[in-house]
């Protein structure tokens, strides 16, 4: 596998969820989920503590299996992990005795890339988001923001078609946050793979997605009322600018919260 290989920019996944039932132990969490997410979008997921969000990006992952109904990707049912989906946590779970070259290049490894072509594409993707410099770094020498830099480019080095993030930013000081937001979305702009992002923070879900869904109890649909399910599925219009007034939508999504 060549440097050009994977940096060939491949069309994003599509994901189905067909009447999903999930959760964890004998009561599902979310149920009657119906949601299509197209190739290319980033959709983010917003709702209360306790509503599920977490627990559908894993199922989205592959990390937990249905109670009941279907997740495909592109068509294929989900049965496990894939390196096409790749996920990213709050938590930056870096191997703390790898350097910076050495975490970012750890899915390429595993894949049998060679460790010439592997280190050039580490350091490409170093560079891109912005840590240039710090390849023999350890984790424990980095600030928090930079080591979700460090998560985010281990995440995207091996070209995933769809990139999971479970509130990757909430940990992080308002400022750092803001500049991970932007890094994100310059980022976005050199790929198309499909995001699915979870958040807490409405204006951040107004920042990055092109649709927003709503989670929480009485849902859409025919789930029982006291389940959680999809609340509400919303358009953001563009441009993704902090300056964009959002108002309405803005008051609708707490509403609905």
């Amino acid at each position: 596998m060549t440097l050009n290989a994977l940096e060939t920019r491949r069309a994003g996944m599509a994901l189905t969820l067909d009447g999903l039932a999930l959760g964890y132990g004998s009561d599902p969490a979310l149920r009657d989920i119906h949601l299509e997410v197209a190739s290319g979008e980033v959709l983010v997921v917003v709702g209360p503590s306790g509503s599920g969000k977490s627990t559908l990006l894993r199922g989205l992952a592959g990390l937990l299996p249905p109670y009941s109904g279907r997740i495909l990707a592109d068509g294929a049912e989900v049965t496990g992990t894939a390196p096409d989906r790749a996920m990213i946590f709050q938590d930056d779970g870096l191997l703390p005795w790898r350097t910076v070259r050495g975490n970012v290049e750890l899915p390429l490894g595993i894949r049998g890339v060679p460790k010439r072509q592997r280190m050039a594409i580490a350091e490409q993707w170093i560079g891109r988001v912005g840590l240039a410099g710090f390849d023999n770094r350890l984790p424990r020498e980095l600030s928090g923001g930079m080591r979700q830099r460090v998560q985010l480019a281990r995440a995207l080095v091996g070209a995933p078609r769809a990139v999971l993030m479970d509130e990757p930013f909430g940990s992080l000081d308002a400022q750092t946050r803001a500049e991970m937001q932007r890094l994100l979305l310059d980022v976005l702009r050199d790929t198309s793979a499909t995001v699915v992002f979870v958040t807490h923070d409405v204006d951040e879900a107004l920042l990055l997605g092109d649709r927003i869904v709503v989670l929480g109890p009485s849902a859409l649909g025919s789930a029982p009322l006291g389940r959680t399910g999809i609340r509400a599925v919303l358009d953001v219009p563009g441009p993704r600018d902090p300056a964009t007034d959002r108002t309405g939508l803005r008051a609708r999504i707490l509403e609905e919260l």
